[in-house]
């Protein structure tokens, strides 16, 4: 099986694993509309080995906590706005992949790994190549299964 995990936001961290080879085959961030490309892509890629594809995009619409006590108004109004923002998006990419008739499950951030350090996701992951937050807390929606 293919599994892709999408982390979404202005930079959209995109990871596929394939659980077939045991490793990541890519990780990275680009545009929506790339990462939506780049889905479509692994979809052909699964059709043609007869695999299945599933794809695991982090839901922010999922989040009740923000983070905003002890911020400025305006600092509170930014962060407020960046939140709606990615809940615009998850919502883009739920009607997507039911469009694009794939497997996927809408993930909520509190059940990811996020944050960590590329030393630290290295040592985890065996991935060598140079990463991003975006696209390691995407790897880690797939990562092992």
């Amino acid at each position: 099986m293919i599994f892709i995990g999408i982390d979404t936001g202005v930079n959209t961290g995109i990871a596929v694993w394939d659980n077939r080879k045991r490793s990541l085959e890519s990780v990275s961030s680009t545009e929506i509309h790339r990462a939506m490309e780049e889905v479509k892509h692994w979809k052909g890629v699964a059709e043609e080995a007869g695999t299945k594809l599933v794809v695991r995009v982090e839901d922010p619409r999922q989040r009740t906590w923000f983070g905003t006590e002890n911020m400025s108004r305006e600092e509170e109004r930014k962060r407020l706005q960046g939140v709606g923002s990615v809940k615009r998006d998850a919502s883009i990419w739920d009607a997507f992949l039911k469009d694009l008739g794939v497997e996927y499950e809408m993930v909520a951030p509190k059940r990811n790994a996020t944050k960590m350090s590329h030393e630290y996701f290295c040592s985890i992951s065996g991935w060598k190549k140079r990463t991003n937050e975006h696209g390691r807390d995407a790897a880690m929606l797939v990562l092992g299964y």
